[in-house]
């Protein structure tokens, strides 16, 4: 008897689950750091190589939505060492209480795939509540902007790297809600590490400067997805576009631009 899709579902996520929970690095101080560092610079990566050949091919200019933009070594390294420095100093020691206070717990269950979905996309639309509230908080209130924004605002055309470089203060708030949302509505670990995977690349492909025919706010329709068009606006603008992701908060408080 043949099983059913949701059966089959059910089976292989059960099995990715089971691989996973057989890794010791899971049960260590040194996964979370090293799993969101080799996340992020992941993502980052396929847009480093594109920034590198952007200037010597039309074919890849032609998406950069702001082509006379170029991507300096040093403009790289800058944010490589900040972010770096901030993982080394910052998140790993914070990762390191956290684990010795919170015991990992790791489920023998996989979820179920309606829960995966239905959990990845409600931290999602929290994350970006949160983010929106943060961001028009901090853009508002010049001495928040000054003491703590204004870091990450050093780059007016966005690429990957510039994604989390940030001060401090705004690294470990923003990092503080996309780990807290999991914890707060329930989540599976195995749903926690899947928003956290698909937080981080929304996150580098905002920030990525390009805008192909399968970029996310392409996909999703009626323009309730904003990506990097949106997002660059912001650091060109700076007093529009304030969400992260979505467009629905930026058009309820009316600083959706979509034009430069």
């Amino acid at each position: 008897m043949e099983l059913s899709l949701e059966n089959r579902d059910g089976l292989l996520l059960q099995t990715i689950w089971d691989r996973i929970r057989q890794q010791n690095l899971l049960r260590t101080p040194l996964f979370p750091s090293l799993f969101s560092l080799t996340v992020y610079l992941s993502c980052c990566l396929p847009y480093i190589c594109l920034d590198v050949l952007s200037f010597r091919f039309d074919v890849i200019r032609r998406f950069k939505i702001q082509p006379q933009s170029k991507v300096t070594w040093a403009m790289a390294w800058g944010c490589l060492l900040k972010i770096l420095h901030t993982h080394a100093f910052v998140i790993f020691p914070i990762t390191i209480l956290h684990w010795h206070w919170t015991p990992v717990v790791l489920p023998i269950e996989a979820p179920e795939l309606r829960s995966v979905l239905g959990g990845v996309l409600a931290c999602l639309l929290l994350f970006d509540l949160q983010y929106f509230v943060w961001h028009l908080l901090h853009h508002k209130v010049p001495w928040l902007y000054h003491s703590f924004h204004k870091a990450h605002h050093r780059h007016t055309a966005t690429f990957s790297l510039t994604a989390e470089h940030a001060n401090v203060w705004e690294t470990l708030s923003l990092s503080f809600f996309a780990a807290v949302n999991p914890a707060l509505l329930g989540c599976h670990p195995l749903t926690k590490m899947l928003f956290f995977i698909l937080n981080i690349w929304l996150s580098v492909e905002s920030h990525s400067g390009y805008d192909f025919p399968w970029s996310p706010n392409r996909l999703v329709p009626f323009g309730l997805y904003g990506g990097a068009q949106h997002h660059d606006l912001h650091h060109l603008k700076s007093r529009v576009n304030y969400a992260p992701y979505f467009t629905h908060w930026d058009r309820l408080f009316g600083t959706l631009c979509r034009e430069q």
